[in-house]
């Protein structure tokens, strides 16, 4: 709980970005991480409240109260406050596998849901899961764990994204044989190819990914499971005891409106897995090269993957960057006697956003109009808080690339799915339940996005841990990893 009175004599300091004009040079991170005295300072202001909401109530889905993978945040918060930082780590990696990059990218719900946050202050927990991580790499701790006996059983992932690491990882840790199947040249899944390096530079996916090879998991990158080139799901099912379907909600949502097939108009996974692989140096293959430089760029969408083209763009050198919402303008501040400690809506600005980028609210687009077959112009409308078109709202804004980056509906069916014939849900996704994340075929298992839809990255480590433990459970009769 860190120091009894601190929440009363220390008040809340949260890391520093560098300035807008320095940091859109390159792609690199850009967060200041506080002193280990402003650190231990800001975990000292944990209170010692009675419900602490930040771990996690069941957490169900998304909106509920705090952290979705049940991080004990008082403990470490008190650890970090009397400056053992070791038994810190241990706890976070306890309930999370990954800490390094939910302390970058998760939205912080704990954070929403600290008591503190009554008043607007809450305890910065992102900061110092962050922070701990960090320190247990530089300082060597984070060492393989191998498991001492090995149980017999091969079973096969079928993705590399944060939900197939954590699954593998947890596994390899129960004695099993692992294999990880992904189609791309590296792992990481949307950490890798769509979040952008200077939310997350790739090497620190890489140092897990050298970690769990250690442990005794292997990755065949490359490997697309099903389609015509890809691995056949049918001989996994032969091969394998036990089968994990752990890819991404890759379908994404289009806007099929008049001149929807004009050149310059595409999907935010379009570019930013682009960009990915030029900071990395990775070939782009023989895709369509789409760049931002020297163009008035509109992104269709208001939420994290439309803030990532934003910041995205201006990198690229874009003249503009507008960013329309259908939604209407949330409100500043939330009611905290209604929402807390409920995820709360409310304006916020990413810092992409507060790079330069306009943003218009409660906008409609119409249609898409160009000359020689390019985009040129959005003719766009205001709507309504019943999403009706207002008369005389129309408005037309210049752009030589769209983005939209209106979500994903559910995983890509052809292929891998198809040929499974797993059940899926009403919404697209592969039907399994949290209970035993099973799917319709016995020895097959599904969790992250592909099973729950398009959600953050501590969701995919949480279903990720929990498909682990369910798998052992199947194979063995009993397991020891935690849910």
């Amino acid at each position: 709980m860190g120091k009894a009175t601190g929440f009363l004599e220390i008040e809340r300091s949260d890391r520093k970005y560098e300035p807008v004009d320095k940091r859109v040079k390159d792609f690199k991170e850009f967060v200041v991480p506080l002193s280990e005295k402003d650190t231990r300072d800001q975990a000292a202001r944990c209170m010692n409240c009675g419900i602490p909401y930040c771990h996690g109530t069941g957490s169900v889905a998304p909106g509920t109260p705090g952290c979705p993978v049940n991080n004990q945040i008082p403990d470490f918060n008190d650890l970090v406050y009397n400056g053992n930082w070791e038994e810190a780590s241990r706890n976070l990696h306890s309930t999370n596998n990954f800490p390094e990059f939910t302390g970058r990218i998760c939205p912080a719900p704990c954070e929403a849901s600290c008591t503190l946050n009554i008043d607007d202050n809450p305890v910065t927990i992102k900061t110092i899961e962050c922070a701990i991580v960090d320190r247990a790499w530089d300082n060597g701790w984070l060492k393989p764990e191998v498991a001492p006996k090995k149980s017999g059983k091969k079973i096969a992932v079928v993705g590399a994204g944060p939900a197939g690491m954590a699954c593998a990882q947890q596994l390899a840790r129960a004695g099993h044989d692992v294999h990880v199947f992904e189609k791309f040249a590296k792992a990481g899944g949307l950490l890798r190819y769509g979040i952008p390096d200077f939310k997350m530079e790739k090497q620190i996916i890489d140092r897990r990914v050298t970690q769990m090879e250690a442990e005794g998991v292997t990755f065949h990158y490359g490997k697309a499971v099903g389609g015509a080139s890809g691995v056949d799901p049918q001989e996994l099912l032969k091969t394998y005891d036990a089968v994990a379907l752990t890819g991404g909600a890759e379908a994404p949502r289009d806007l099929p409106i008049p001149g929807r097939e004009l050149d310059g108009i595409h999907y935010a996974m379009d570019l930013l897995p682009q960009q990915n692989r030029r900071v990395s140096k990775e070939s782009l293959g023989d895709v369509k090269e789409i760049l931002a430089k020297g163009k008035h760029v509109v992104v269709i969408g208001g939420g994290d993957t439309g803030s990532d083209c934003i910041g995205t763009s201006i990198r690229q050198g874009a003249l503009s960057v507008t960013q329309l919402e259908i939604m209407p303008e949330p409100p500043e501040h939330e009611n905290k006697l209604l929402t807390w400690p409920n995820w709360p809506l409310k304006y916020r600005t990413s810092s992409s956003q507060a790079e330069g980028a306009k943003r218009e609210y409660a906008v409609l687009t119409q249609k898409f109009s160009g000359d020689g077959g390019k985009v040129s112009k959005l003719h766009c409308v205001h709507v309504d808080d019943k999403m009706k078109p207002v008369p005389g709202s129309e408005f037309e804004l210049k752009a030589e690339l769209v983005l939209l980056a209106m979500g994903f509906v559910h995983p890509v069916h052809d292929g891998l799915l198809k040929t499974l014939a797993v059940d899926l849900d009403q919404r697209g996704n592969v039907r399994a339940g949290t209970g035993d994340y099973q799917t319709s075929i016995a020895k097959v298992f599904s969790s992250g996005d592909m099973r729950r839809g398009q959600s953050l990255v501590v969701w995919a480590i949480r279903e990720g841990r929990q498909c682990a433990a369910s798998i052992d459970l199947y194979l063995m009769g009993s397991s020891t990893l935690p849910r």
